[in-house]
């Protein structure tokens, strides 16, 4: 079983900055990809950024305002995200994917977490 949880929402005004932490435990062999999806009111759960080995991908909207990074010793992977805008605002949710201590293949999502940009 591995859990995934996130921290370091919260409310933040227009401009500001949040930085999301992600912590993967449990029987871990390896992480592979480990990314952000968030989800407003009413609308589809989108990607927010992704990393892979050294790779990384970003949701359009992101336009280089996001920065995502991970600690692997710590199974860990973080979002930094500057210039907030009010349309940041959503539920956002870590998923991770890898490797068991069994070699079975796992992809683990957490239960979200708040990000309110708003004056």
């Amino acid at each position: 079983q591995v859990h995934v949880v996130e921290s370091g929402g919260g409310l933040v005004q227009p401009g500001g900055s949040l930085r999301l932490s992600c912590a993967a435990s449990g029987y871990i062999f390896s992480t592979y990809t480990m990314a952000w999806y968030r989800q407003a009111p009413g609308q589809q759960r989108e990607l927010v950024a992704m990393i892979r080995g050294g790779m990384t991908n970003y949701g359009d909207f992101v336009k280089g305002r996001f920065t995502i990074s991970r600690d692997n010793a710590k199974n860990t992977v973080y979002l930094q995200m500057n210039s907030l805008k009010t349309e940041d605002t959503a539920v956002y949710y870590c998923n991770v994917d890898g490797y068991s201590t069994s070699l079975l293949k796992f992809d683990s999502w957490g239960q979200g977490i708040q990000v309110t940009v708003s004056s």
